[in-house]
Parts: C-alpha cells; sequence; structure tokens
C-alpha cells in the first residue's frame, strides 16, 4: 500500500487526510483551526504568526501520520497571495501577510494616491499582462512595495509565498517555488516561466533572494515530524489544486464558490485579456476573475444573525443548515442585495435595499442574495470568455455543493446551460491525491492522474469513494 498524507493550508481551517494511492481513496477529513490573526494592528492589516502556522501544519501532519505510518509524502496546496519575508533557512523575518490585508490601500509614501495607485501607474499595460494581471492590494508585489515605501526590506530577504515558507521551516532548507505560487506574487514573467527579472529590478525589488521556481513534483526536502521523515514536495495553489479535484476539462467553465471565489476557463495558449492568467498543469493557462463575493460576504450576514446569541454565549443551530431551508420556501423576493461588503470586482460597499415588513426574513435576504451572486457570475464569464467557448458548467467548493438555489439562480442568468457538480465538496482534498499520483511517478501527467483517479472512483468497491465530512457551511467553505 502506498499512502500519502495531504494537507490544505485555508484561509479558516488547516485541513488534511490520508491519501491511498492505490485506491485512489481520500480519508476522513481532519481540521484544525486556522491560527488567530496578529491582533492589535490597524483595520488594513491582516496578518498571522508564522510560528503559529507552522505550528499548526507540524500538528496536522503529525495526526494523519498516526493514522498512515507508512506514509511516504507529503503533498501540501495553500491560500494563494500570502507572504513571508525568510531568510536562507526559511526562518521568518516577518509575520505571514494574507491575501486579505489591505495595506495596500494606505497612502503610498511617494506621489499621490495608495500604494496600489502608486504601482498601477508604474506598471506598464504590457507588464500587467506580462505577470498575468495581478496587481491589487493583498498580492505579494503590493505588500513589497509597502514595505520598500517604509524601509522595511532588509537585502537578501527571501519573499517566500506561505507554503514555501512552510516547507522550508519544516525541511530546513532554502525556500524555493513552483510557477502556481510564483505566479501569484504579480512579479512572474508568464511566456519565461520565471521571475520577471526586469520589472523587478525596476521597482528596486531585485536586492531580494528571489526562490528558485522549479516545476510541480520535484522533492523540496525531508521533514522531520514527531520523530519521521517525511518526503514533502512542491505546494501548490489552491485555486489549481481544487480545479484538479474538480476534474476540470477544456471547454469547462469552472465556478468554485466557498469563501472566496473564481470564475476559470483552461487555454492551451497563454491568453490575454480583461482577467486573470495564471500556471496551471500539463502546459495549460487558466483564465480567471477573482475577488467575486462569495461566502466571505455571506458570512457577514449570518455573524450579524447570529451576535446576540454568541454575545449570551447560547449555542444555536447550524445556521447554514437553517438557512438552506429557509431558503427554498421562498419563490421571489423584491428585497435588493448587494453583497460587495469588501473590496472586489464590484466595488467595495455593499447594501440592503427595498426592505418592506414581510420580506425581511432570513430565507428573502439570502434569495436575494444569492440572485446577487447568479447576476455577477454571469457577467464574470462574459468577462472571461467574450466568445462562450465553453461547452459545459462546472460547479466546485462547499457553497455550490451546499446550496441547490444558488446553482439555479446562476444557471438561470446563464441561460441554462449543461452543467456538472465536482465528484466532492472536498475539491482540494480530491486534487491532493490526483497530484499525488504524479509526486508518485505513478502518472506522467496531471490529467492521465486525474483519469486514472476517476476510473478507480468508478469502480463498485471504491463507491462512495471518499468519506464525507461535516456539512456545516462553515468547514466547508475554507
Amino acid at each position: 500500500m502506498t499512502r500519502f498524507i495531504g494537507i490544505d493550508l485555508g484561509t479558516t481551517f488547516l485541513k488534511g487526510a490520508v491519501l491511498d494511492l492505490d485506491r485512489c481513496v481520500v480519508g476522513p477529513a481532519r481540521r484544525v483551526p486556522a491560527p488567530d490573526p496578529v491582533s492589535g494592528l490597524p483595520p488594513t492589516r491582516h496578518e498571522l504568526d508564522p510560528a503559529a502556522v507552522v505550528s499548526a501544519v507540524r500538528r496536522l501532519a503529525a495526526e494523519l501520520l498516526d493514522e498512515a505510518l507508512d506514509a511516504v509524502g507529503l503533498v501540501l496546496c495553500s491560500q494563494m497571495h500570502g507572504l513571508v519575508l525568510t531568510d536562507a533557512r526559511g526562518n521568518a523575518r516577518s509575520n505571514a501577510v494574507t491575501w486579505k490585508d489591505q495595506r495596500g490601500l494606505e497612502p503610498a509614501a511617494h506621489g499621490p494616491g495608495s500604494v496600489a495607485d502608486n504601482l498601477t501607474r508604474t506598471l506598464t499595460e504590457d507588464e500587467q499582462h506580462q505577470t498575468g494581471r495581478e496587481l491589487r492590494p493583498g498580492v505579494p508585489i503590493t505588500t513589497l512595495r509597502w514595505f520598500q515605501d517604509r524601509g522595511l526590506l532588509e537585502p537578501d530577504t527571501y519573499p517566500a509565498a506561505l507554503p514555501d515558507f512552510v516547507l522550508a521551516n519544516l525541511c530546513g532548507c532554502e525556500p524555493t517555488t513552483d510557477p502556481t505560487n510564483a505566479a501569484a506574487h504579480g512579479l512572474f514573467d508568464l511566456s519565461r516561466n520565471d521571475w520577471h527579472r526586469d520589472l523587478i529590478a525596476r521597482l528596486g525589488l531585485d536586492g531580494l533572494r528571489w526562490p528558485r521556481v522549479r516545476p510541480f513534483g520535484d522533492l523540496v526536502g525531508i521533514a522531520d515530524i514527531a520523530g519521521r521523515q517525511v518526503p514533502c514536495f512542491t505546494p501548490v495553489g489552491d485555486q489549481q489544486c481544487a480545479l484538479v479535484g474538480g476534474g476540470l476539462g477544456e471547454r469547462e467553465l469552472s465556478l468554485n464558490i466557498a469563501t472566496g471565489s473564481q470564475v476559470s476557463l483552461l487555454s492551451r495558449d497563454l491568453p490575454r485579456g480583461e482577467f486573470q492568467v495564471r500556471p496551471y498543469f500539463d502546459g495549460l493557462w487558466l483564465r480567471t476573475l477573482v475577488q467575486i463575493p462569495a461566502g466571505r460576504s455571506l458570512a457577514v450576514l449570518v455573524e450579524l444573525l447570529t451576535e446576540i446569541s454568541r454575545a449570551a454565549g447560547v449555542d444555536g443551530p447550524d445556521p447554514w443548515a437553517y438557512i438552506g431551508r429557509a431558503v427554498e420556501i421562498v419563490p421571489e423576493t423584491d428585497l435588493d442585495v448587494d453583497l460587495a461588503f469588501f473590496a472586489s470586482l464590484t466595488g467595495d460597499r455593499g447594501r440592503i435595499a427595498n426592505i418592506r415588513e414581510n420580506n425581511l426574513t432570513v430565507g428573502h435576504l439570502f434569495a436575494a442574495a444569492f440572485r446577487w451572486m447568479g447576476q455577477h457570475y454571469a457577467k464574470c464569464a462574459g468577462v472571461v470568455s467574450p466568445g462562450r467557448e465553453w461547452d459545459r458548467v462546472v460547479f466546485s467548493g462547499g457553497l455550490a455543493h451546499a446550496f441547490s438555489r444558488l446553482r439555479r439562480e446562476i444557471l438561470d442568468h446563464l441561460t441554462h446551460p449543461p452543467h456538472r457538480l465536482s465528484p466532492t465538496s472536498e475539491d482540494t482534498l480530491r486534487g491532493l491525491l490526483t497530484l499525488a499520483q504524479v509526486c508518485a511517478g505513478r502518472a506522467k501527467t496531471v490529467a492521465d492522474a486525474g483519469r486514472m483517479v476517476a476510473e478507480a472512483e468508478a469502480t463498485p468497491q471504491n463507491s462512495p469513494q471518499m468519506t464525507q465530512t461535516s456539512t456545516q457551511m462553515k468547514s466547508r467553505s475554507d
């Protein structure tokens, strides 16, 4: 029996499972809460204690290894756009700055506007396309500019992605990276598959030590976890991993809907348009739009609805399950909800409007929110693929699995195309199982590994192929 352990370093939870490569089965998922953000920071900042992140990964890995003493590898995916400044052995020189961080909206040190505004004026249109149009607050290019403006960048420091920092720390090795995480910095030349050295020099960031870019499937190092020596392979971005887990194929429009959300389409050639472009696997590219309000915005409504009971220390029923029931008995609503509660493609100010005495209920509130989401997913689909170069919609992510009403609203606005639901709500864990097949040398390509997993799942002995975990939305949307 060949087994790996897989860990998804998420925003709300770290989740992991034992991956049985022979049977193509993901074991029961384990979850530990992600470390709390560092307290006392300005409201634009979102930082994590890097030692706490490493400790949480180490603890979860140790629990999984207790279930699989024979595990021969660890594969990891992670929330993207995180940044930790490190030394050559992976020791942190800064806190972990996450994708939620908005310090890029703070005033620039030189020139009018914000840090992000200043960078937008500095980069040419060609440079933005060459680096995948990843320029916005919460992305390392903006975070590094903020550090630079304040004289906080030391020479020979590594700007490491969050999972690359974690593995460098666990393995005691130099931080390296793969294209999915390197491109998330906003400073990666997609066509050359390397850092955009000219842009880095022009921004005055060439005094940093840029991690070596290595292909997916490379061995990063050996981690000592609870006295066991575990080979660790190049970590990947959670978006790409989730799409692998969803079995995304060409001419399929991906709607991944969880805490964050993305609309994506695979391309064989390096595309150019008013969307982000990200490396995928097997030489493919992702056209993608991100920052689409989804679980994070819906959680604002849930927090409001549960505030009194939480303040009283009362454990009420699962709010997400109640929402699911309530929204199904509302045929229509004239309530108006805009979920742009955070800076996103749709703005940074949401609203609840057209309130009447009998329509401000949970069912009406979420029916209106889902209708708004359907409208905006249709708009995003038109941006990612103006010529509608897709034949089918693939829904993935915890929210898409949990709420059929949401799927119906989206399909209504897309004029009812063929569609399918990804094989499991645990897309990233299934993706890690697929990627582990490549790391173990059992498949040459990710596509081959995906077919291997799908074929194994179709056999009677693997049905159901995966142990499902909690149906609570709060654990499905990390």
